[in-house]
């Protein structure tokens, strides 16, 4: 018993410097910084901050005009478009498999949601909640072997009721109306254009190069070292090259476009074009990041697998789905995971590639962060640059449990 406790004793001793350096400059700046997002403190309560409590939190959602539309109405037709969607497919799933109840559920959902604009909003959303609870029920023998395709078919379906169907307000609406009535909703609008934008272009990319760079192709030492050489390279260094490269007179971008009749674009000048300009050159620094781990990830794959499939007869389409991505999901899982935060993070693009601006002009490219940046250091409003930055955090926290969530029943873990 001396002994555990002299070992423990010990280890915690090797500990501490750790422990002291952790504490002095991650631990305590973080929870000092929480306590400040609810004291104003500003220029004018520099030394004696003045307890607010959610006035931050307030202040930065506060709309001006004001908002026609809650965004409580907003957020519950947004679950109950996402309640009939996963219902709709989860049915269609069961009737697949000849499942009685899903007949009637699917029929149900559909009645629900042609139906449901005159109903109350909290009848609507709870008989939608139940006709999913009672379809998953019923078909949970099923779901677990095709969660991955199921989610995809949701997402998907959601995003058609949400593109094409007016008659209800939804959190995009929300987003919509609200960028143009307070800043702080135009930077979530505009990170989660760039993260939707830039996450799945970069994982797509990276999977390619690194199935190019696993084959048996000649230099590929040299084209490992070129893909990764950007991400290795100074931000700052690379926005300033891209600056030239997207200049509308003289940049290269479009001189070669011009090769295919296409009219110059004014990358840095139009507004629309200022997200995608930040998510090109994002995606060039990182894809080739995100290329070597995957490269990593397919050479740990054990050569069996394939060999097996060849005797059976599989060809190349065959191989990559049934053994290559199901192997892979660790690796995705990872990179999904951290190309999220990371987007969540975006700054020194923006920064640079409009010199010290959000955007040209209209505020076309404040992020989150750049919020929080002009906060606290342009107006010097650090008790809302606090909450501001804790918002941020809340939002990359929630979407991390969700994936992790998510990861725990796809992703495949092979000793």
């Amino acid at each position: 018993m001396k002994r555990k406790v002299r070992e423990a004793l010990l280890a915690y001793l090797f500990l501490v410097p750790s422990f002291l350096i952790l504490g002095t400059f991650v631990f305590w700046p973080v929870g000092f910084s929480f306590v400040l997002s609810f004291f104003r403190w500003d220029f004018r309560n520099m030394r004696n901050p003045v307890f607010a409590g959610f006035e931050n939190y307030r202040e930065i959602f506060r709309f001006f005009p004001p908002m026609d539309h809650s965004f409580a109405e907003a957020f519950l037709w947004t679950c109950f478009l996402i309640f009939v969607s996963m219902s709709i497919v989860v049915a269609v799933y069961g009737t697949v498999r000849k499942n009685r109840t899903a007949w009637f559920l699917l029929i149900a959902s559909i009645l629900l949601y042609t139906f449901s604009e005159p109903l109350p909003r909290t009848f609507v959303l709870g008989l939608c909640l139940l006709f999913f609870i009672v379809t998953v029920l019923r078909t949970k023998q099923y779901l677990s072997k095709h969660l991955a395709g199921l989610i995809a078919a949701v997402v998907g379906l959601t995003t058609l009721m949400l593109a094409f169907d007016k008659r209800f307000y939804t959190v995009i609406d929300f987003l919509l109306e609200g960028r143009d009535k307070n800043l702080f909703v135009k930077a979530m609008f505009n990170t989660f254009y760039y993260v939707v934008l830039s996450v799945p272009i970069t994982i797509g990319l990276a999977l390619g190069i690194a199935l190019m760079l696993n084959s048996n192709i000649k230099l590929r030492a040299f084209f490992r070292t070129a893909y990764f050489i950007p991400f290795v390279t100074s931000i700052v260094a690379i926005s300033l090259v891209w600056r030239w490269i997207f200049d509308d007179a003289y940049g290269l971008l479009n001189y070669f476009l011009s090769f295919f009749n296409v009219q110059k674009i004014a990358w840095l000048k139009d507004e629309r074009w200022t997200i995608p300009t930040i998510a090109i050159v994002s995606i060039w620094r990182i894809v080739g990041y995100d290329a070597v781990i995957f490269l990593a990830g397919l050479q740990s794959i054990d050569r069996s697998y394939y060999e097996a499939a060849e005797v059976d007869g599989a060809n190349a389409a065959q191989k990559f789905l049934y053994i290559t991505w199901p192997l892979l999901s660790p690796t995705t899982f990872f990179l999904l995971i951290v190309s999220l935060i990371n987007a969540f993070k975006v700054f020194t693009e923006v920064y640079v590639l409009y010199s010290g601006l959000p955007g040209p002009y209209n505020n076309s490219g404040l992020t989150m962060v750049y919020y929080v940046f002009d906060r606290f250091y342009v107006q010097q409003r650090m008790g809302i640059a606090c909450a501001a930055a804790y918002v941020l955090f809340a939002i990359i926290l929630i979407f991390t449990l969700i994936q992790f969530k998510v990861g725990r029943n796809v992703v495949e873990y092979v000793s």
